[in-house]
């Protein structure tokens, strides 16, 4: 079972406050949000509304409807005042008010926000409440929120985002996985919590690939397609421009000549898909190297949608015909390694962050980023408020990490003009000799393998 348990600490202690409280829970539909909700009520007294797709008028029948169930009480006249005002503890105790996709009441309603703070405010006569309200669409909190609340928008007392889980998460949850099997399927699903409460941490990741993915009626075989579509139209222009993003086309002018779309219309269709969280623009970190710097890049940041257009989208007439095991051993397995290396750079900057934390980095990283070359890359770099740095290297699917990576490391960090304070070398198998006799040397190197990870 996947916890939040960093999300329900800081909504229990909203919660043991004085006053009414408004809080804003968001994230997609497979952000886990029921179970943090679930956990975090508990034993509380709490009233739980399921908004749905209806009229104004008919959405107050439903509430209207609900409240008497539960409170035994006659509502004559539904309106969100006559509703609201009858939302009152039985107990004395703070009751929580879970209204769960609650655009569907407030999207074309003028009255719902003020009934809703009139609520907080306890205009309606009753006694402390914590609401909370739901919501899955990204792009209305990210773009239309502070629009529709204007100066209402200080009375959300925490916004709330129900973001993937870390790499450590994804650990924890299969704790019978090596680091190895760990990161391939980080790789695969990320930190979706619905995802990983599908997953079976007792099967090979092979095995949960043909099952869950590959199989006609595996739960996650349109699942890619799906979470493009729950909000977007022409799925057909976004396919495009997301399987040529996957075959290597990062640039705006590749995706133009990669697609034929204008860069006019390729430009409108990323910041949708970067609206959901399906793409997201890297940017180079600011060392000051401009002139040595690629302009940002685009990269599928949803790990699913990532690696259904690496492996599936080309070649989906063959997975028609071929066996789930047999699809991934020819499809799959050959370039399964190569495809990993963006996601074990995430894992090493996640361990950097660890270490940070705890104290154990020479500075105090308060901004971390990738340096992105026009002739190399430098995979994470770290800097605190006086501008020094840390800086990692990685490497996945080489046998071992050659000294001459490092060499061109050097390299790149002049380029970047980034003097490094200390040089984390990661490698998911081993080091050259030379770089081990490098580590016992200096003080500035220090290797980091699978154990440590």
């Amino acid at each position: 079972m996947i916890t939040r348990t960093a999300e329900i600490k800081e909504l229990q202690k909203l919660y043991e406050e004085e006053g009414s409280q408004v809080v804003l829970l968001y994230g997609s539909s497979c952000s886990g949000e029921a179970q943090l909700i679930g956990e975090f009520c508990g034993d509380k007294e709490m009233f739980y509304y399921h908004a749905r797709n209806a009229s104004e008028d008919k959405q107050l029948q439903m509430l209207a409807e609900e409240i008497r169930a539960e409170y035994r009480v006659e509502i004559e006249e539904p309106t969100f005042d006559a509703c609201f005002s009858q939302l009152v503890s039985k107990t004395g105790a703070k009751l929580v008010v879970v209204l769960k996709d609650f655009l569907a009441m407030a999207r074309r309603s003028e009255t719902f926000w003020k009934s809703l703070f009139r609520l907080k405010d306890g205009k309606l006569g009753g006694g402390n409440v914590l609401i909370l309200l739901h919501t899955s669409s990204l792009s209305w909190v990210r773009k239309e929120m502070d629009e529709v609340l204007g100066r209402n928008l200080k009375k959300i007392d925490l916004g709330m985002g129900l973001f993937d889980l870390s790499f450590l998460d994804l650990v924890r949850t299969f704790p019978g996985y090596s680091v190895s099997e760990s990161v391939q399927t980080y790789g695969i699903i990320g930190g979706v919590p619905a995802y990983l409460e599908r997953w079976d941490g007792k099967r090979s990741v092979k095995k949960n690939v043909c099952s869950l993915i590959l199989d006609p009626l595996g739960i996650f075989h349109e699942e890619a397609e799906r979470v493009i579509k729950e909000e977007l139209r022409e799925l057909s222009v976004y396919d495009t421009i997301l399987a040529a993003m996957a075959r290597g086309h990062e640039k705006l002018n590749d995706l133009y000549e990669a697609t034929g779309f204008s860069r006019a219309k390729i430009s409108v269709y990323l910041k949708n898909l970067a609206a959901f969280d399906i793409v997201e623009k890297i940017v180079s970190f600011d060392t000051g190297g401009w002139e040595h710097t690629k302009k940002g890049v685009y990269r599928i940041k949803h790990h699913l949608i990532d690696f259904w257009f690496h492996f599936i989208y080309p070649h989906m007439s063959d997975l028609d015909r071929m066996r789930p095991e047999d699809f991934f051993d020819v499809y799959v397995e050959p370039k399964l390694d190569a495809y990993l290396r963006r996601y074990f750079v995430d894992v090493c900057k996640e361990y950097l962050l660890l270490l940070n934390r705890v104290g154990k980095v020479p500075i105090h990283i308060d901004k971390i980023g990738t340096w992105i070359g026009k002739k190399g890359t430098i995979d994470v770099v770290g800097r605190d408020a006086t501008r020094d740095c840390v800086v990692c290297l990685t490497n996945w699917d080489a046998p071992e990490m050659e000294y001459a990576r490092y060499e061109q490391l050097l390299s790149d960090l002049d380029a970047a003009r980034i003097r490094a304070r200390r040089i984390y070398l990661f490698s998911a198998r081993s080091f050259a000799k030379e770089l081990k006799e490098l580590e016992q040397k200096s003080d500035m190197v220090e290797l980091v393998d699978m154990t440590e990870l």
